[in-house]
């Protein structure tokens, strides 16, 4: 598989690094000769030095034969036109676009449906807000995934050092636990060694733990790690940017009483004419003596998406002292993600990494229907359509050889959720649920491709 990634920022090397360990065959290309040269030092990939929406270095760049290209730099407008040379040059190369701008939003279908015929409009923004919301509704959660169009949960919480399951061993949840049958994906101990549990694994406190849940029965399986559902009703915003905006805008629309601060006096003048009933602020979120005067203690978030992630990071830490209950905290940097859960910042959110994982969903090999990455690019959850080609169907699972390093997770048949066990049978058009480390994704796709999907 041939894809031409343009734009080698922080979303373009990272997609390039993981594909490249997937021995795929990756061209970069971008005009500034320093983050060429960071992708050419650091990563096994092919670079041209160029504009992305340049016929000739996507000429270079064999767009002609590529699969696939990714268009990810940071302006809207050079994505647009990349795709656009594209589909003049090479029709039959699908495309993916990265696109931020809320004025494009409305039009997202037009530009499938017409020139420049992008399969894939991907905006990060909009799926961090879903994946703020989903952490807000998620008690104790510091990641939460959906699957099985929202049917399915895939949950991590870091299991407190009194909690119940503390020192508990696998094979002894069924007696300990009274919700549905847990079945659990995964545990990061120390913040950085993953595991992929066996039923003499036992729970340590610290851990994070990341298990499947039909979502009828989360709040239920919640309990069993004593996570309590708390009513969300007081929200603080720091930063008026794009994302900020659609979060406040989406909270209006849930009734949850919304504060919202920005520094930028004429922003916040746009913003508080837009707004009808979140309550806008001018001033510096970091400033201590405003947090205090609009009672930070009473909110049940504060959520920090500045531009600056220093800012944002500062301003998380400062909110838990001053008393808030949870914070969730914007970070841009892949390499400062493994960092926060050491200053004490559990919950974090990254519109790149959004990016990453929508587009892994589509440059996946396979009936790949949705992807999750586990600790940044160490893991990945990926959602599939078994077909009846595929050697998994039809047998129990104890029988299939699944590779070192991955595990079937879960099963959806029609309308039932299955959590699998040895003895589960997979039938054909079932969706199944493949957890696996970064090692053993090519191994998945392999079967992916061979087995479940016809030629």
């Amino acid at each position: 598989m041939k894809i031409i990634i343009v734009g080698a920022g922080e979303v373009g090397f990272n997609i390039a690094s993981r594909l490249a360990v997937e021995n795929k065959d990756v061209v970069v290309i971008d005009k500034d000769p320093v983050a060429i040269r960071r992708v050419s030092d650091n990563i096994d990939v092919q670079v041209v030095k160029g504009s992305g929406s340049s016929p000739s270095a996507l000429k270079e760049a064999g767009i002609k034969e590529a699969e696939i290209l990714l268009a990810v730099t940071n302006s809207d407008e050079t994505n647009l036109v990349a795709c656009l040379v594209s589909n003049i040059i090479s029709p039959t190369t699908k495309k993916l676009a990265r696109i931020r701008n809320s004025d494009y939003d409305e039009y997202h279908n037009n530009f499938s449906e017409n020139a420049p015929h992008i399969d894939t409009v991907i905006n990060p923004e909009i799926e961090v807000v879903k994946t703020i919301d989903r952490l807000m509704s998620v008690p104790g959660a510091v990641d939460v995934g959906e699957l099985a169009d929202g049917r399915v949960k895939l949950v991590g919480i870091r299991l407190d050092k009194d909690a119940r399951l503390a020192g508990s061993r696998l094979s002894d949840l069924p007696g300990k636990i009274g919700g549905a049958r847990l079945l659990i994906a995964a545990i990061i101990r120390n913040d950085e060694d993953l595991i992929i549990p066996r039923g003499n694994d036992r729970l340590q406190p610290g851990d994070i733990v990341y298990f499947i849940s039909e979502e009828d029965k989360l709040l239920e399986t919640l309990k069993d790690f004593d996570k309590l559902a708390q009513p969300l009703k007081r929200v603080m915003i720091i930063g008026a940017g794009s994302i900020g905006t659609r979060l406040a805008t989406l909270l209006e629309k849930k009734s949850i009483y919304t504060k919202i601060v920005e520094k930028n006096q004429l922003r916040c003048t746009e913003l508080a004419d837009q707004m009808n009933k979140v309550v806008v602020l001018h001033g510096d979120g970091s400033d201590q003596s405003l947090l205090i005067e609009e009672n930070i203690q009473d909110m049940d978030f504060v959520v920090t998406l500045t531009e600056d992630e220093e800012t944002n990071i500062l301003v998380s830490l400062l909110s838990k002292r001053l008393g808030a209950r949870s914070t969730i905290t914007k970070v841009s940097r892949f390499s400062y993600m493994p960092l926060m859960s050491t200053i004490g910042i559990e919950q974090v959110v990254s519109s790149r990494l959004s990016a990453v994982n929508t587009i892994l969903q589509h440059i996946r090999k396979g009936k790949v229907l949705s992807v999750i990455s586990i600790m940044g690019e160490q893991a990945e959850v990926m959602e599939a359509q078994a077909l009846e080609t595929s050697d998994i169907v039809g047998k129990p699972l104890k029988d299939f050889p699944f590779p070192k390093g991955a595990l079937l997770v879960g099963i959806i048949r029609k309308e039932s959720i299955i959590i699998p066990s040895g003895s589960s049978v997979v039938e054909p058009d079932d969706r199944i649920i493949i957890f696996a480390k970064r090692d053993a994704v090519p191994s998945i796709e392999k079967i992916l491709t061979v087995k479940l999907e016809f030629f």
